[in-house]
């Protein structure tokens, strides 16, 4: 066992409604039931496990904790998956940069930067991106809730990964470290981007001229090239810029 599992708990319960409808076209005529989200968005589920999950995402409950790292999670398929985190274990490999994951959700994620798929869409501004996760951190532009503070400066942010990234810069931590040249870094996705310098993967291409770029930070600056778009103005001058490097 990796973590441990929490107790039930039946205050989970009470913002399930529970639905059943007759399928009129099934010639046994069975009941079809369903379990509602009450408590924000009334989504609709056919176990009730899979609600009493769902819920997490508004409460933002991980009771689910790694008794290794003390790392929570809201399901237990989170736990169980991040389990390889600790074994080192990588089973799925990309076929195209030879990228190796440990989930196969996270290598069906990763080909979408190879094929520029973008199956999940804001329902509010229609923009479209590659992993739910993204469209999930993106809706918090549209609602500007920022649950989680920091107790050093009190800023704040969307999401507790986020939280816990930016607490590295009061503690000066960096548990991330390059396997090729052992510089560490914050968070892992530095440690990402990082490693793009060792590999010369540049899996983030422009769609105007085909250039291709290691961060799509990069990418989207370059893409001001063409779109004309000056962002940074200077506080003197007034002058705009499309670099931030550029007005310093």
């Amino acid at each position: 066992h990796t973590g441990k599992e929490p107790h039930s708990d039946n205050e989970d319960r009470q913002n399930i409604s529970v639905n059943t409808e007759l399928t009129l076209n099934n010639p046994f005529q069975t009941f079809t039931k369903t379990y509602s989200c009450n408590s924000i968005c009334n989504k609709s589920f056919p176990k009730e496990g899979s609600l009493i999950d769902h819920q997490r995402v508004h409460t933002h409950e991980k009771p689910y904790t790694c008794n290794i790292c003390n790392r929570s999670f809201s399901q237990k398929c989170k736990l169980t998956a991040h389990g390889s985190v600790h074994t080192g274990e990588k089973l799925y490999s990309c076929a195209i940069c030879k990228m190796s994951f440990s989930r196969k959700g996270n290598l069906t994620a990763h080909n979408r930067v190879h094929t520029g798929e973008k199956p999940y869409s804001c329902n509010i501004c229609g923009k479209s991106f590659s992993q739910n996760c993204y469209l999930m951190k993106h809706t918090f532009v549209h609602t500007g809730e920022k649950p989680y503070s920091c107790n050093v400066c009190s800023k704040s942010f969307s999401h507790q990964k986020n939280l816990t990234g930016h607490l590295r810069v009061h503690t000066g931590e960096k548990p991330y470290s390059c396997s090729v040249c052992n510089k560490c870094f914050a968070t892992k996705s530095n440690l990402n981007e990082h490693n793009r310098t060792h590999t010369g993967q540049k899996p983030y291409s422009c769609s105007v001229c085909n250039k291709s770029f290691c961060n799509i930070r990069v990418l989207t600056e370059h893409c001001r090239i063409h779109t004309g778009e000056k962002r940074f103005s200077c506080s003197i001058c007034n002058k705009r810029f499309t670099k931030k490097g550029d007005l310093t």
